[in-house]
Formats: structure tokens, C-alpha cells, sequence
């Protein structure tokens, strides 16, 4: 009986595993998110990237062809999937205050999983000159916050929302109550009274904001 051999096979040279391949693409796009929401993306070098990624920087440029074509998978990788899995399930109820509970708990979920997220979108999307901004805006789900819009509008036709709020102005009033206390949180944190401020206070004032500026009105009984 021939005896099989038991010498290891050896590795081709060349292109790495595919398993490794994608573990190390993914360790790198962790990295840079990382480094990006903490220092910018104009303050961050390819170098930082690999050091973080534990590889060297020649790695950086074999799975991305070059920075942008890296900030590009940012936007298409890691930002835009964690923004629709938040507002995609805005489209199964037509009624406001359920939507905006869903969507405060979304994010802020999104933000403990994703602790990059809010500090990202403040430097990147919201400031001027943000790099991320222009490859961001142009594959948001728009038609999952004009579902939302829809579902306001027709509320305050019923006359059950305040006629003074303005409908296409909720995306703003969401985000200007969930992610960006998030990212200040930092700076809560240097201040006395505002130092013992946790993450769910932020999120329980955040829904009882939002919900109650878009609950139906309470009718006055004439006296």
C-alpha cells in the first residue's frame, strides 16, 4: 500500500487567500473608519491606516487602488449600509411617533455597534469641506426619510402635529437630537454639572423630544 506523504503543501507566492484577503480588506476599512472619525480624513495618512491594520502600508495600496478609491469603500462599505439599515424600516407604518421611536433606537444602536459613527458624520458630513459629504449625500435612502416627510405632512393636514413645524426639516430635528450629543459627549463630559450625562440619557431625551413635539396635540377645553 503506498504510503501517502505527509510534507505540508507548500504556499503559492502571490496574491494572499482569499479568507485572508478579506480579513485583512476588513481590518483595514475598520481601521480607517476609526482613524477618520477620530482625526479627519485629511488628518490621517495611508501610513497611520497600516500601522492600526497591523500591516504595512504596500497592503493598504494592493486592496485599494488608491486613497480615494479607500475613502470611496468608507462611504459605500461602512457608512451608507449602517444609514439604510436604520431608515429602511421607517416605510412599515404611516403613523409618526412609532416611526420616530424606531429611528431613535435605531441610531443609537447603530452608534454602540459603530462607535465611529457619530464623531464621523459631525467631522465628515456636517462640516464644511467634510470629504465624505459629496460620496455620502449622493447614495443616501432619500425615499425612506420622504416616507417620513409624507407621514408628518399628512399628520398636520389631520390636524394632529403643529402646523409650525416644517416637514422637511425632521431629518434635521432626528439628527440634531441623536448623533450630534453623541459626538459632543466629550465635551459634556469636561463639564461639571454635565459629567455624569450617560449614553441613555442621551437617548431617553432625545425620543421624549422628538416624540413629544410630534405626538397630536392636546385639544383645550374652552373654560
Amino acid at each position: 500500500m503506498q504510503q501517502m506523504s505527509t510534507r505540508p503543501t507548500r504556499r503559492r507566492i502571490g496574491r494572499p487567500r482569499q479568507a485572508a484577503g478579506v480579513a485583512a480588506r476588513e481590518l483595514l476599512l475598520d481601521a480607517a473608519v476609526t482613524l477618520f472619525a477620530e482625526q479627519g480624513v485629511a488628518g490621517t495618512t495611508v501610513a497611520e491606516i497600516a500601522v492600526k491594520a497591523g500591516v504595512t502600508p504596500a497592503m493598504v495600496h494592493y486592496y485599494f487602488t488608491s486613497r480615494d478609491a479607500l475613502v470611496d469603500a468608507i462611504a459605500e462599505e461602512r457608512l451608507v449600509p449602517t444609514i439604510t439599515a436604520v431608515w429602511a424600516p421607517v416605510v412599515e407604518s404611516h403613523d409618526v411617533v412609532p416611526m420616530l421611536r424606531g429611528l431613535v433606537h435605531r441610531i443609537f444602536d447603530a452608534a454602540k455597534a459603530n462607535p465611529w459613527l457619530p464623531s464621523l458624520w459631525l467631522r465628515e458630513i456636517v462640516s464644511e469641506g467634510g470629504q465624505l459629504r459629496a460620496r455620502v449625500l449622493k447614495m443616501l435612502p432619500f425615499e425612506y426619510v420622504e416616507h417620513l416627510i409624507g407621514a408628518v405632512a399628512t399628520a398636520q393636514r389631520r390636524g394632529e402635529i403643529d402646523p409650525q413645524l416644517e416637514p422637511r426639516l425632521t431629518l434635521v430635528s432626528i439628527i440634531g437630537n441623536t448623533l450630534l450629543p453623541l459626538a459632543a459627549n466629550p465635551v459634556w463630559q469636561q463639564v461639571p454639572i454635565l459629567r455624569n450625562i450617560t449614553r441613555d440619557d442621551i437617548a431617553r431625551h432625545s425620543e421624549a423630544l422628538l416624540v413629544s413635539a410630534f405626538s397630536k396635540r392636546s385639544r383645550r377645553r374652552d373654560t
